[in-house]
């Protein structure tokens, strides 16, 4: 019976050490097998691949981190025929296209012979190699040479293509101003595990961030704000004297060569332009784009509270709307549109739509006039109204329209108009149940810049969505036609984003779980094998000097008084395989301090708690300080 127990666990500790060996590829691809065995890439190497310019930035990005990273020698050799054979890397496109594998999808092979690589198409070998990239050491990830590293891929046999053609991610950079390089290495982080949209969110009421030519004051002006350091929407009313230097913007030929970066990269481009409210930088470059007298006065804004949410619904305390009653706003739009349209290639242009305080509107006599004359009941007809007439600008560039999902309010809505469901996923069931597609967004799952962890450590904001949240996003709910749903995106507002490390830092690791949502098959996606591979891209992005959220190994907090009116603290994990430790004294509690077990009474005299928690002797997420006045205000 021993023996037998014995050679049982001996069995489970193998199967256990090979699924640990197994590749940590995010997404996960739609099938793959792997062998027992690597392929080791020699100190010289050939690759072999057809010669296409859709795949020179590809090719030279392999043979860097190669050669620069791994010390290898890299010959390349182009349309050779039969002498490709004697590569250790290959790329094959198919004469036949495999239908398997659609437009986006590949197929991997590494073996003893080395490793192939096939698609139907140039962006298949694309994301062919960056799976290969992720199959070789860690190491890889360094921006300075390695050396003493076996440089191996293991044996593997993947055949891999995305379920949706839309995988988008949103850069807001009018909250905050991201730079033309930074815009450039968002980029490259998005490809690295196959996203293929950037929604770019250009204008708002804190900036204005493309050049146009027809209309500069919209950047000379409406570019900048005054710098302010905190918590954004709480800053001080800005000064007189304080100066408006803070921001930036991409002139045209900045907006070109970003355009063209992403093409380099299969990434297609969505410029935003949001309109007809979120648009105080554009009224105050051009106070006559509005309806209200005040507007002469009006600055861009810098952060301070300037809308009131405590209805429900937004109220503006200034008017950051533009004027759906005045002629020249369209004008303005016919004009913003057509230089915007020139510089994206890419066939959608959003419009935003979304968050339109209306209370100005109820009131104002052009606006009330334009009503009666129309036959318009209320102001989401008359934003139903500035919205039909914009979808006819859109559409005269050659373009189509895309916006949030409360463009579907007051009706009438173009069908040929693509509508992002961001608050929740009804917008979305409702606009593809009218024949509308669909991008779902919605931000209890993709809203990266949302908390990830609890409200005690992270960076303050009104929600929170965990990793498991972000996991658990299904893009098609039932009851709708999958083919209108085209796919779905993270978004990545900036209002708290003061710097490219926080940017990371909220991207990573719930980008990984969307773009995971967006690729992968329902049947090949499980959480704990996900959380495995998260924590093995957390050390490649150590070695990269990424910086990523811990938040998966903090607690989950929920407080409340029991029947004795004592408070009570119920601490669990997101994820298996952790111990919460904790302590009342003010000390830092470490595994060796009591464990939670259910919940925890508060002592009477207790003024904060100390959580950490550990996987065995490890300390996992950081020390949360829980004073015993947040436990009171949860409690209730």
């Amino acid at each position: 019976m021993l023996k037998k127990i014995s050679l049982w666990g001996l069995t489970c500790l193998l199967s256990s050490s090979l699924l640990a060996q197994k590749p940590a590829l995010i997404p996960a691809p739609t099938k793959a097998i792997y062998p027992q065995g690597a392929y080791t890439l020699n100190k010289s190497i050939i690759i072999a691949g057809p010669k296409n310019d859709a795949l020179t930035t590809s090719y030279a990005y392999l043979t860097d981190k190669l050669t620069r990273i791994a010390g290898r020698k890299v010959q390349w050799l182009y349309d050779q025929g039969s002498v490709a054979s004697l590569a250790a890397i290959r790329f094959k496109l198919n004469s036949t296209a495999d239908a398997s594998l659609g437009n986006e999808g590949y197929q991997l092979v590494s073996d003893a012979k080395g490793v192939q690589i096939t698609a139907n198409k140039p962006v298949g070998l694309f994301y062919g190699i960056q799976t290969l990239l992720q199959l070789l050491p860690k190491e890889l990830e360094s921006a300075q040479p390695v050396t003493g590293v076996a440089w191996k891929v293991p044996y593997a046999n993947i055949s891999d293509s995305p379920r949706f053609a839309w995988r988008g991610m949103m850069l807001d950079v009018s909250r905050h101003f991201f730079t033309k390089e930074q815009v450039k290495q968002f980029i490259d982080e998005m490809v690295a595990y196959k996203y293929n949209v950037l929604h770019w969110h250009l204008t708002d009421d804190e900036g204005w961030r493309v050049e146009i030519k027809s209309f500069p004051n919209l950047t000379v002006k409406g570019a900048y704000n005054v710098k302010k350091e905190g918590h954004f929407t709480d800053f001080s009313k800005p000064l007189p004297n304080e100066p408006r230097t803070y921001g930036g913007f991409y002139t045209q030929e900045d907006i070109k060569e970003i355009v063209k970066y992403g093409q380099d990269r299969f990434v297609n481009i969505m410029p935003e332009i949001d309109v007809p409210g979120h648009s105080m930088a554009a009224i105050a470059s051009y106070p006559e784009l509005s309806c209200t007298p005040d507007a002469v006065n009006y600055q861009v804004i810098s952060g301070e509270p300037f809308i009131d949410w405590s209805h429900g619904h937004p109220e503006a305390l200034q008017d950051n709307t533009l004027c759906p009653a005045n002629e020249k706003v369209y004008t303005f739009l016919d004009k913003v549109m057509g230089e915007v349209s020139s510089l994206f290639p890419f066939e959608y242009i959003h419009m935003g739509g979304d968050e339109c305080p209306k209370n100005y509107w109820d009131k104002n006599p052009q606006i009330l006039a334009m009503r009666k004359e129309l036959g318009l009941k209320n102001s989401q007809e008359v934003q139903a109204h500035f919205v039909r007439r914009l979808e006819k600008i859109i559409t005269s560039k050659g373009k189509r329209m895309m916006g949030w999902d409360e463009i579907l309010e007051g009706g009438g809505l173009p069908k040929s108009t693509a509508v992002m469901s961001w608050r929740g996923m009804d917008g979305g069931i409702q606009a593809a149940k009218a024949g509308h597609e669909v991008i779902m967004t919605p931000n209890n799952h993709v809203y990266i810049d949302l908390m990830q962890g609890d409200k005690a450590i992270e960076p303050p904001v009104y929600k929170t969505v965990r990793l498991r949240d972000s996991y658990a996003f299904e893009p098609v709910p039932a009851g709708v036609d999958a083919k209108l749903v085209k796919g779905g995106q993270a978004n990545l507002w900036s209002e708290q984003l003061f710097n490219y490390r926080h940017l990371q830092y909220m991207t990573y690791p719930r980008s990984f779980a969307i773009a995971e949502a967006l690729w992968s098959e329902p049947a090949n996606r499980n959480w704990d094998n996900f959380i495995g591979r998260v924590e093995a891209h957390m050390a490649r992005f150590d070695v990269a000097q990424k910086k990523y959220a811990p938040s998966m190994y903090e607690p989950i907090i929920a407080v409340k008084r029991n029947t004795n009116g004592e408070l009570m603290v119920q601490l669990s994990t997101e994820i298996s395989g952790l111990t919460i430790h904790y302590s009342f004294d003010h000390s830092f509690p470490d595994q060796f301090y009591p464990e939670a077990k259910g919940s925890v009474i508060v002592p009477k005299d207790a003024t904060v708690m100390k959580i950490v928690t550990y996987r065995g002797n490890k300390a996992m997420g950081r020390t949360i300080d829980l004073t015993i006045n947040d436990m009171i205000k949860r409690a209730k």
